[in-house]
C-alpha cells in the first residue's frame, strides 16, 4: 500500500534521509525504529506530502508527488503534537475535520463510538484528557475511513493506562485489517503491534527485522530512565546523544538503554551539563519502565 524508493530528502548540506527504500504491504504494521534523528518523522512528512524530496513514494498506486491529493485521502495521520480548538466541543472538533475531509457527517458518531468518546461529544475538547486526546486525533484519522494509518511518536505523552488503552485501539484497528505506519519511543508497543521493524540511523535504514530481533535491550543490557524538568529536557538530550548514549525523550523524562559499565556515565553526563535529575529508575526490561515495575536506586 506505500511503496518507497531510494528516498532521499535533505534540508541544506545535512542528509535527514538518505537513499531509503521500503514498502508497508496491506493490512501489515510497519515501525520505523531508531533513536532521535534518524529520519523517522522526515519520512512521514515525505510520505504525507509536507516536504519535496528526491526519489519516489507510492500510497495505494498514487504517486505522492504528481497525484498527492489522492495519496493523502488513502492516509489518517495522528500527529506527535496533537493541535485542537480548546474551546470547541468534540463532537463540533469532528464536524470541522469531516467538513475539510469531505468526510460524511454520519461517519462521526461511528468513529466516536469506535474509540471510546462516544459520551464525551459534548465536552469541550480542553476539558479532555491527554489520552482522551488521543482518541480524538484518532477519531479525526478514520473519518474517511481511509484504508492506512500513519502515526507519529504513538503514546509519547501518556500515562501507563493512557498508552495501554490506545494500544488497544489500535491493535484492534490492525486486527479489523488497517494498515499502519508507526514511530514509536516504547519498545513493548513495538512488540505489540508491528509485524516488521526497520532500525534507523542516521537517515539510513540498518536492517530490516522481526520486531524481537530489534529490541535494544540485546546489546545494552539494561535501560535507565532518568526524569528531568521539562524546561531542561532539550539539553539533557543533547548531553546524552553528546556522550553517545541512544537517548529517548518521553514526556518528562529520557530513557537511554545502558551497558553495566555506563550507568553512572549518564548520570554524571547531565550532572556535568548542570540539569538537575528529580528521579531515576532501572529496569533489564523496557516495559517495565512503561507499567512502573522497575526499582528505583
Amino acid at each position: 500500500m506505500i511503496a518507497i524508493n531510494h528516498l532521499i530528502k535533505s534540508f541544506g548540506r545535512f542528509r535527514a534521509v538518505d537513499d531509503v527504500t521500503f514498502d508497508v504491504r496491506a493490512g501489515e504494521a510497519v515501525a520505523l525504529w531508531g533513536p532521535n534523528g534518524a529520519g523517522k518523522t522526515t519520512i512521514i512528512r515525505c510520505v504525507l506530502g509536507l516536504l519535496r524530496f528526491e526519489g519516489g513514494i507510492t500510497v495505494t498506486d498514487f504517486d505522492a508527488r504528481r497525484q498527492g491529493k489522492a495519496a493523502r485521502r488513502a492516509i489518517g495521520y495522528v500527529p506527535q503534537e496533537l493541535a485542537f480548538y480548546d474551546d470547541l466541543h468534540v463532537i463540533e472538533a469532528l464536524r470541522l475535520f469531516a467538513r475539510l475531509k469531505k468526510a460524511p457527517l454520519a461517519r462521526i458518531d461511528t468513529v466516536l463510538a469506535e474509540v471510546g468518546l462516544l459520551e464525551e461529544d459534548r465536552k469541550r475538547v480542553r476539558e479532555l484528557s491527554g489520552g482522551m486526546k488521543q482518541r480524538l486525533a484518532l477519531a479525526s484519522a478514520l473519518l474517511a475511513d481511509p484504508p492506512i494509518l500513519v502515526l507519529d511518536e504513538l503514546t509519547s505523552n501518556l500515562d501507563a493506562s493512557a498508552q495501554s488503552a490506545f494500544m488497544d485501539l489500535l491493535l484492534d484497528l490492525k486486527r479489523r485489517g488497517k494498515t499502519i505506519l508507526f514511530t514509536s519511543h516504547h519498545f513493548d508497543e513495538v512488540l505489540a503491534l508491528a509485524d516488521r521493524v526497520l532500525v534507523m540511523e542516521c537517515g539510513r535504514i540498518l536492517r530490516y527485522c522481526a520486531p524481537h530481533e530489534a529490541d535494544p535491550r540485546g546489546k545494552t543490557g539494561q535501560v535507565l530512565r532518568l526524569i528531568i524538568e521539562a524546561p531542561a529536557l532539550d539539553r539533557a538530550v543533547a548531553a546524552l546523544a553528546t556522550r553517545g548514549f541512544e537517548v529517548q525523550r518521553n514526556g518528562c523524562s529520557v530513557t537511554v538503554p545502558v551497558s553495566n559499565g555506563r550507568k553512572g556515565l549518564a548520570i554524571q553526563a547531565l550532572h556535568a551539563a548542570d540539569i538537575l535529575i528529580s528521579d531515576f529508575e532501572l529496569a533489564s526490561d523496557m516495559s517495565l519502565l512503561r507499567n512502573g515495575g522497575s526499582r528505583h536506586e
